[in-house]
């Protein structure tokens, strides 16, 4: 049996008899975590919108310097160009592309989960950090609620509201995720409907604000889905948002196109009390190679992307998001 599989018949376990537990998904699924209550903060650190799990820390240090060092340009296009040739074939119609970026900061991983500020905040010691402002799904009292989030624009734009919401790439590119989540919450939930589209929400950067768009969808779950809970989460993975539609199809293309390990980046964290979930999608993430810091970005992808705006795009996203 697969690490996966086990990971799932125990949640599932966990679940049907109300017991809590946080996890950790990779992208891919192959190295899915279960922590429980009373792990060390030296394992795990999180921090929800509700709930947090934090050792405590003295003063908070200062970012003093934040140098970032992507691919090049003419590298990022070889992937962009093999991503359109499978749109223009018919393959996808909409794939999240991401590339890694090396940073150099004054910052450890630890210093910049304390100064970080984000709905989500993860840190796993020695290997990465993240600020998320995507929820991935919640659970509460039996509904269960999905936000994909598609779409960034600065903040400091003439008429950025206007811009992105006016803008018919990402109005295509959002309509596509949100039919894909909906889909996805048809495996488990009935009634699923758009209950939100398109709203914003203002990101405070350490180098600028951005607007970022969202949408909610809903659906009722059965009353027995805690002991359902890891087969509802494992259903709806890899998340939509970060992976892309059709989306078997799309996630060969992604092994093909990125030609790098995503790891934990893109994947889920999230907590289950007992009754209710939240969780989160891994974006806005800073990983430890060996000693080096690699900040992992990116954005979709569909047939009106040009290579120009979709490389800014990602650069935009390499980011620590200070208060």
């Amino acid at each position: 049996m697969k690490n996966a599989e086990k990971i799932q018949i125990e949640m599932n376990r966990l679940g049907s008899r109300g017991k809590p537990f946080v996890f950790l998904m990779d992208f891919l699924m192959e190295n899915p975590l279960i922590f429980f209550a009373e792990t060390s903060p030296k394992k795990l650190q999180w921090q929800t919108p509700a709930k947090s799990f934090v050792s405590n820390s003295g003063k908070k240090p200062i970012l003093e310097y934040w140098n970032t060092f992507p691919v090049a340009f003419s590298e990022y296009k070889k992937g962009f160009d093999l991503v359109q040739q499978h749109i223009h074939n018919g393959d996808t119609y909409l794939l999240n592309f991401t590339q890694p970026t090396q940073v150099e900061t004054n910052l450890s991983l630890d210093e910049i989960f304390q100064i970080s500020e984000a709905p989500y905040k993860i840190l796993f010691p020695t290997k990465f950090v993240c600020f998320s402002p995507e929820p991935f799904v919640k659970i509460e009292n039996g509904q269960i609620s999905a936000f994909p989030m598609k779409g960034t624009i600065d903040a400091g734009t003439k008429n950025a509201e206007e811009l992105i919401l006016s803008d018919s790439k990402e109005l295509a590119e959002h309509n596509t995720i949100v039919d894909l989540i909906r889909n996805d919450l048809s495996l488990a939930a009935e009634n699923v409907q758009v209950e939100k589209f398109r709203y914003l929400e203002r990101i405070r950067t350490s180098n600028k604000d951005l607007w970022q768009v969202s949408s909610k969808i809903t659906g009722d779950l059965p009353e027995n889905y805690p002991s359902k809970i890891g087969d509802i989460l494992f259903s709806m993975l890899p998340a939509g948002s970060i992976s892309g539609a059709p989306k078997n199809k799309t996630l060969e293309i992604i092994r093909e196109a990125e030609n790098y390990e995503r790891g934990f980046y893109t994947g889920i964290f999230g907590v289950f009390d007992g009754k209710n979930l939240d969780s989160c999608v891994l974006i806005r993430y800073l990983e430890n190679q060996n000693g080096r810091l690699v900040y992992k970005s990116g954005g979709g992808i569909t047939f009106m992307s040009k290579a120009e705006t979709e490389y800014e795009e990602m650069l935009k996203k390499v980011y620590v998001p200070i208060g």
